[in-house]
């Protein structure tokens, strides 16, 4: 296990867990909209997404440490450099207008991590999007929200129909869920300033909030104008999963709770798709 557990850390810091599961949550739709299977699609999102976190998460220790960056961390930059050059290789072969589209997530992703706004908008020393206090978890549900559900759609010269744009908000909602356990542990850790769900209405209100919102989430199947049994099953599941990870969320729990199990919830979505 010892042996292991590098390997797992390796998997989860690079960003290739969280990968997987937008690549999921890519074919989840796929699947539910009846739109054609797209690899080159799934892999861009698959690499995109790497490639995308890891600049947010080590931009900052990358530009003030290059000169003695941990090994790890030089392991991962060559690995997100390759990711780089492997997403613009399936990106050129998207549609054009998907190409436009997905320009501009690129720079919601390049303002989330990069220095710009003015003092009084934000927190601590970091002058991104990512430290505007109580935005983080809304920016993270409409990126994943767009590309997991719009993406597609797009690429496929598909109708952007009543059920499309449910299924979209049913995403943004989901991953704006599956947010909370990763800010109920990270409570003790966050600045004040960053304004969380948690830091703002409390741990219980929070898990009450989850509820609430998986409730509308859930309810959102019923609108549908392509009502199936099999897909209210499916959100039924994927719904009770992701209330019992928020319900048992606490400010103890490891790293791998959130990071590895939580995350894994549209993994084992698309898993159940694929079995039933």
């Amino acid at each position: 296990m010892n042996r292991l557990k590098p390997l797992i850390d390796f998997y989860i810091n690079s960003s290739i867990h969280v990968a997987v599961a937008v690549f999921s949550m890519t074919y989840v739709t796929v699947l539910e909209l009846g739109l054609p299977t797209d690899w080159p699609l799934f892999l861009f999102v698959f690499f995109s997404t790497i490639t995308g976190y890891n600049f947010v998460k080590y931009f900052g220790m990358a530009k003030f440490h290059h000169r003695r960056l941990a090994r790890w961390l030089k392991i991962i930059q060559v690995f997100s450099l390759v990711c780089f050059f492997l997403m613009l290789w399936f990106l050129w072969q998207l549609q054009p207008q998907t190409i436009v589209y997905v320009a501009v997530f690129g720079v919601v992703t390049f303002l989330y991590a990069i220095p710009f706004l003015p003092k009084r908008y934000f927190v601590d020393r970091q002058k991104n999007l990512r430290n505007i206090g109580g935005l983080k978890v809304y920016v993270i549900a409409l990126v994943w929200a767009g590309v997991t559900v719009l993406l597609p759609v797009l690429d496929k010269n598909g109708l952007f129909t009543l059920d499309v744009w449910l299924t979209a908000i049913q995403r943004f909602l989901l991953v704006m869920l599956l947010m909370l356990p990763f800010e109920i542990r990270d409570l003790q850790y966050d600045s004040l300033k960053l304004a969380t769900i948690p830091q703002k209405i409390g741990i219980k209100n929070t898990k009450i909030m989850g509820v609430l919102v998986s409730m509308v989430f859930l309810m959102l199947e019923f609108f549908k104008d392509q009502l199936s049994l099999k897909l209210i099953l499916l959100t039924l599941a994927v719904t009770l999963i992701t209330l019992l990870f928020i319900v048992f969320a606490n400010k103890k729990r490891s790293n791998y709770y959130s990071s590895f199990w939580v995350e894994s919830v549209p993994i084992f979505w698309l898993v159940l798709h694929l079995i039933f």
